[in-house]
């Protein structure tokens, strides 16, 4: 054989080892990818043709499935409509899922190992699995209260969110994000006029598809005070300590003096800790910030609250869930590394570079209640088969202790003082113990603050619900107190659930 050939044939031996060597590949390891591919058609008729399990709450389903005529057996279909979309999300056929349907869509589905046993026993019986049915902490009051105070609020904010934890456990009672959508055009089967619904909800101004209860960040303003006061009782301060105060403060390398909201708030040149946040100082806390705590010590407590946390979700106990937006503290030092004394008098009055979820403030208010442990959040409850038999309850886990239980009780009373006598006067419940602090903020140019509450409510001393109020550009005053009118009405409602009202 001459070498011409000889090359050729060493060439074709080599394609057909590739050829080979790549069949191989989509054959042995790939071909599960192409299976479950959600762009296999035959995948997306199998799915649909089994009935997908339901979401969720106290016997309210939430998501659940109608028989069509159609290629596509069962269509995915959202009673409440909007009222529940930013947690349940939603399942289309050609589009990414979102919320609770994304997070347990192997057990929805019916595909989870937990689900084994079933699917054995149909190989048998010749019947299509069923998908497994996921059940959700979620009080139906509250979440409707949410929905209500939000969408009713007395100072014109068309965009918010509200969240109710139940401080024990760290299960989610409400979550609501304003504006919202209804979610069961993105589900149809008619996929060009399931993206043409997106298409129209994602080009809205107003944001109706983003989760702002889980995802937006803005300056918590006067609620990060909490944040504050609990590193300054850690650091020995009690309630009654005398902090300076006054009607204004420039911190040093700073131009721009820290004012209060009013000449009569906290004028004094000392006031208490305790009369510091039941007016809501803002002097005093930009003075105890530089002069007292110091960035590293504040950081540092924030952290402890869950500033900082880039992996939590919020779905089930095991980590798996809707992923929620980090809160930061941001800078506080200058180029060369050294501590920046007016950036830091912004941070603890929740200024600055000083950003948070509504979840991490429910969590902060949850924590106080519950004595300084501070519990992961959760929203699925209990995971059912489809023959209704119970496959998994929710275990609560504690995460950390960012304080102490003397310093949860001082702060416990200090946040009462707020609602009793300060600027959180509109949260009050008749007969119950409500504690909470009211935040103001500015966010870039736009002169309509963002209007915080953080909250909580005791029964004879047991925490029931903590709270997170945010009222987006709800104006240059009031907002504040109206989200505190909200966290009121969303904890009242939790207290009816428990039978307490």
């Amino acid at each position: 054989m001459n070498a011409p050939l000889r090359r050729a044939g060493v060439v074709v031996m080599v394609l057909f080892g590739l050829l080979f060597a790549n069949l191989n590949w989509v054959q042995a390891y790939k071909a599960d990818d192409y299976r479950t591919s959600q762009y296999n058609a035959r995948v997306q008729v199998d799915e649909y043709n089994r009935p997908r399990g339901v979401i969720e709450v106290a016997g309210k389903a939430l998501a659940e499935n109608k028989v069509t005529d159609g290629e596509l057996r069962y269509l995915r279909t959202y009673p409440f409509k909007s009222q529940f979309a930013h947690v349940i999300g939603y399942k289309p056929v050609n589009l990414g899922a979102t919320g609770i349907e994304q997070a347990e869509d192997d057990f929805l589905s019916g595909t989870s190992d937990r689900l084994f046993a079933d699917r054995f026993r149909d190989m048998f019986t010749g019947e299509d699995t069923a998908g497994g049915n996921v059940v959700l902490t979620l009080s139906l009051r509250a979440q409707d209260a949410a929905i209500k105070g939000l969408a009713n609020n007395d100072v014109g904010s068309t965009r918010g969110a509200a969240v109710a934890i139940d401080p024990k456990t760290g299960a989610i009672q409400a979550l609501v994000s304003m504006p919202s959508f209804d979610p069961n055009p993105l589900a149809s089967h008619d996929t060009p006029a399931a993206q043409a619904a997106y298409d129209k909800l994602l080009a809205d101004k107003e944001g109706p598809l983003k989760n702002r209860a889980l995802g937006e960040v803005l300056p918590p303003g006067s609620t990060f005070k909490v944040i504050d006061t609990a590193a300054a009782l850690e650091a020995g301060l009690t309630p009654q300590t005398s902090i300076k105060a006054g009607p204004t403060y420039t911190a040093p390398t700073s131009g721009a003096p820290i004012r209060n909201s009013s000449a009569g708030t906290c004028p004094e040149a000392q006031v208490t800790l305790n009369e510091a946040l039941t007016e809501s100082c803002n002097t005093g806390f930009a003075r105890l910030a530089v002069e007292q705590i110091g960035a590293d010590k504040l950081k540092e407590k924030a952290k402890a609250f869950g500033f900082e946390d880039t992996d939590l979700k919020v779905g089930n106990l095991d980590g798996g869930g809707i992923p929620v937006a980090a809160s930061r503290t941001g800078d506080i030092q200058n180029p060369d590394g050294s501590e920046d004394k007016a950036a830091l008098a912004q941070s603890g009055i929740g200024q600055n570079n000083v950003r948070m979820t509504p979840l991490q403030g429910a969590m902060i208010a949850a924590t106080v209640a519950n004595g300084g442990e501070r519990m992961r959040p959760y929203l699925v409850q209990q995971l059912l088969g489809p023959d209704r038999r119970t496959i998994g309850t929710a275990s609560p886990k504690k995460i950390n202790n960012p304080i102490s239980g003397q310093v949860a009780g001082d702060l416990q009373d200090m946040m009462v003082s707020v609602v009793e006598r300060g600027t959180g006067r509109r949260a009050q419940i008749d007969g119950f113990t409500v504690g909470g602090k009211t935040g103001t903020a500015q966010d870039g140019d736009d002169e309509r603050d963002h209007g915080w509450f953080i909250g909580f409510v005791l029964k004879d001393g047991e925490p029931i619900s903590a709270v997170c109020v945010l009222l987006e550009r709800a104006g240059v005053s009031g907002g504040s107190s109206a989200a505190a009118e909200i966290g009121g009405q969303i904890m009242q409602a939790v207290l009816r659930d428990r039978g307490a009202d």
